[in-house]
């Protein structure tokens, strides 16, 4: 992977930046992605926002070696401290698991003024995305779900809006667009989590009766009867 040839995650995620646009990657790694939008003429300006040192310097020899100095500025900071409010229209977060994520928006959601779109790829749990941005008045507008080198990766794509669409749990959990499509990935994406689940419900029967027992093992069985009934399963 470089700046011309994007891995398939960061594909996906570059494919819903508007063109035109200015953009902020928050924890930019390499600084590929926000290179790859210059290039093909996506993005007419970006920063590039890292908190770790070599990282940091990794995107600022990229950002250099590519000649991109002039419209890419690499800035050490954590998360959203790293813009300041109106600057940039468009925000993406990429790599990071869901609760991280939704940390990263809370912490800096002052900085969001102005912010047109957030394009947001968590590689665990993006209901805890899905929750911050229906508390915080923001909308999912688009969902992407690939398979990259054995892992899956969901893309959730949000702009604000006066009147957030509520989800319900299932929707938040499975996503609403992605469960409208069920496409071949998110079936495996969901029967890979279902027989995780099934098997944490045998180790809790296995240990016996513990604190808090009866709330977990209900809110497995919540999650796989969803599972079940978006994938239309018999009842197993």
């Amino acid at each position: 992977m470089n700046s011309n040839q994007l891995s398939k995650r960061l594909h996906t995620v570059a494919t819903f930046v508007p063109k035109g646009s200015t953009v902020a990657d928050i924890g930019s790694d390499h600084a590929y992605l926000p290179c790859f939008l210059i290039h093909c003429q996506v993005a007419t300006r970006a920063i590039a926002g890292e908190i770790v040192e070599g990282p940091y310097q990794s995107a600022r020899r990229q950002v250099i070696e590519d000649g991109l100095d002039h419209l890419i500025e690499v800035r050490k900071g954590n998360g959203l401290a790293v813009i300041d409010t109106g600057e940039v229209e468009v925000v993406t977060i990429a790599g990071m698991g869901g609760p991280l994520i939704a940390q990263i928006l809370e912490e800096g959601k002052d900085k969001l003024n102005g912010v047109k779109r957030l394009i947001l790829q968590p590689n665990v749990s993006a209901i805890s995305i899905r929750d911050w941005l229906i508390a915080n008045g923001w909308s999912l507008i688009q969902e992407a779900i690939l398979q990259e080198d054995g892992k899956i990766y969901e893309v959730l794509v949000a702009e604000q809006s006066e009147h957030p669409v509520s989800l319900t749990y299932s929707e938040r959990l499975l996503g609403p667009y992605l469960i409208q499509e069920k496409s071949s990935v998110f079936q495996l994406k969901w029967q890979q989590e279902y027989k995780q689940w099934d098997r944490i419900k045998h180790q809790i029967d296995q240990a016996g009766k513990t604190v808090g027992v009866d709330e977990k093992k209900k809110e497995l069985h919540n999650k796989m009867k969803i599972v079940q009934e978006v994938l239309q399963w018999e009842k197993r």
